[in-house]
């Protein structure tokens, strides 16, 4: 296989990832590192360098439009970022000396617990009575909907921030945002509506991937020649998802693509209990 021929299948396969994960909330990394891994043969490493830089840029173009829309919480996103990008950094050192074997095998567990969220009823009620933890650090707020702006408060401060940390660590360690995680955080403990916390959640994946990138980047696993065509497919397949999915009903999409990840991470599991990466 050429140069030439690689690149542009890498930048098919990159568009297609950036497409399902946008339409999913899913994000592309966890199709680019498998697409990567057992079709091209490529390190996982490398692999999870690709995937970091892709989420960089995917979260930099989606978390503008949000933030302008006034939905994302900014001041409770900087806050979590202080676990997240600290777990960042433990999980991109842990990576450097942990076999690919058993990152495999950890990937395809949060492959399985992402496709198991994306079916999880959402909560979509927002608190009237939050915790003094909350008040203290001023991270309630509102969002605006057609009936107007609907203010929300939050609890469990202290068990979301825990989550974060290790959300920030499976992130470094795996090359992926760990948006399952970040909202299950601030949804499930912390009671922040849906559409708060995935948009607050896509906010903070770039910078936890930016922090887990620059341990990436000085050990060498940034490889331009891999890196560039994903993070230009996975940025373009993204914007195209973010305008159909006004037209698609959201609800098949992820059924049809959690039977894909379940498949997906048992093949990484096999792989990685068979040592073949």
């Amino acid at each position: 296989m050429t140069i030439l021929t690689f690149t542009i299948i890498l930048l098919v396969g990159a568009y297609l990832a950036g497409l399902v994960g946008s339409l999913t909330g899913l994000g592309g990394g966890v199709v680019v590192i498998p697409l990567l891994t057992l079709v091209f043969h490529v390190d996982i490493r490398y692999a999870i360098g690709a995937a970091l830089l892709a989420s960089i840029a995917n979260s930099s173009g989606a978390a503008s439009a949000y933030v302008k829309e006034g939905i994302t919480n900014i001041r409770l996103g900087m806050f979590l970022e202080i676990a997240t990008t600290v777990g960042a950094v433990i999980g991109a050192l842990l990576a450097v000396y942990t076999p690919t074997n058993t990152i495999a095998i950890l990937f395809g567990c949060i492959l399985l617990f992402s496709a198991a969220m994306t079916l999880r009823k959402k909560n979509q009620v927002a608190l009237t009575e939050g915790s003094k933890t909350s008040e203290f650090l001023k991270l309630n707020g509102s969002y605006p909907t057609p009936a107007g702006p609907v203010d929300y408060k939050l609890k469990n401060v202290g068990a979301g921030f825990s989550i974060m940390t290790l959300a920030g660590i499976l992130s470094g360690l795996l090359g992926i945002g760990s948006g399952a995680l970040k909202v299950l955080a601030m949804d499930s403990t912390m009671h922040i509506p849906f559409k708060v916390s995935t948009t607050t959640s896509n906010f903070m994946i770039g910078v936890t991937a930016a922090a887990s990138a620059v341990v990436y980047l000085q050990r060498g696993y940034m490889d331009p020649a891999i890196a560039f065509p994903v993070v230009l497919g996975v940025l373009g397949g993204a914007f195209t998802g973010a305008r159909l999915l006004k037209k698609l009903d959201p609800k098949v999409l992820r059924y049809i693509f959690c039977a894909a990840i379940v498949f997906v991470a048992a093949e990484m599991m096999y792989n990685g209990f068979q040592h073949k990466f």
